[in-house]
């Protein structure tokens, strides 16, 4: 039985024009990810990294080529866009990502309330001090406001997470909390987990692999040791990135 959740065969990703034409941002990509493991995508900025989330995810069509899922209908995605809800709490964010297993009324089970106060304990709430039900998502600071939106990711309980950036807003001991958290669950729970991230040191220590994007020149997905060999990193970057000072 095939380990593939996500598979892409010549895929070129980019946006529509308002005239009819298209901007291609990358062409012919072809790769796979197992169930089970974490991948990081790297790149600079500008290269695809999100554009490919959002065509993985749905939101926006493939120009051409094809991606496929192993459970297409089950796929959580977590965007850095900032997001305002006025008078909503935090515990109806966190909610919205049970709805998909709700009753026809919408009403949430007495499970469903457990694994929303586990998606919240997960991504570094006190439950004891911190009461969701009464919190404005609003109120929260951005890194908070990520920390939510990941919880609800969790809390839609799907076999692939895709997550852009997930740590961009947060301080040092939550960014290494929420990817320790998410390749735990790759590992323990068998899930998909591709995470668009800018953090190079950590997407090195916790990854299971590295998909590697150069600007307009495609994708190289491999262990952070094997691309280090081949000097990949200095390619995709146009510099040697462990080497700061020159």
């Amino acid at each position: 039985m095939s380990n593939v959740s996500i598979s892409t065969n010549k895929l070129s990703i980019g946006y529509r024009t308002a005239s009819g034409g298209e901007h291609i941002v990358q062409t012919d990509l072809s790769f796979s990810l197992n169930a089970g493991e974490m991948v990081c995508m790297l790149g600079p900025n500008g290269c695809g990294k999100s554009t490919l989330l959002r065509t993985l995810a749905g939101l926006q069509p493939a120009l051409s080529g094809e991606y496929t899922h192993s459970d297409a209908k089950n796929i959580a995605l977590v965007l850095t866009e900032r997001l305002s809800m006025d008078n909503t709490t935090v515990h109806d964010v966190v909610a919205m990502g049970r709805y998909p297993y709700t009753s026809f009324l919408g009403g949430l089970s007495a499970e469903d309330e457990k694994i929303i106060a586990k998606s919240l304990e997960q991504v570094g709430f006190d439950l004891s001090t911190f009461i969701f039900h009464l919190s404005f998502f609003n109120a929260h600071s951005d890194g908070e406001k990520q920390r939510i939106l990941i919880a609800k990711a969790l809390a839609q309980q799907t076999p692939i997470i895709l997550l852009d950036e997930p740590t961009a807003h947060l301080d040092l001991p939550h960014r290494i909390l929420i990817l320790r958290l998410l390749r735990n669950l790759a590992h323990e729970q068998g899930k998909t987990i591709l995470i668009s991230t800018h953090e190079l040191d950590l997407a090195l220590a916790l990854s299971d692999r590295i998909l590697l994007m150069t600007p307009g020149k495609g994708i190289r997905l491999d262990t952070a040791e094997n691309l280090k060999k081949v000097d990949a990193f200095t390619r995709a970057f146009n510099m040697d990135i462990f080497n700061p000072l020159g």
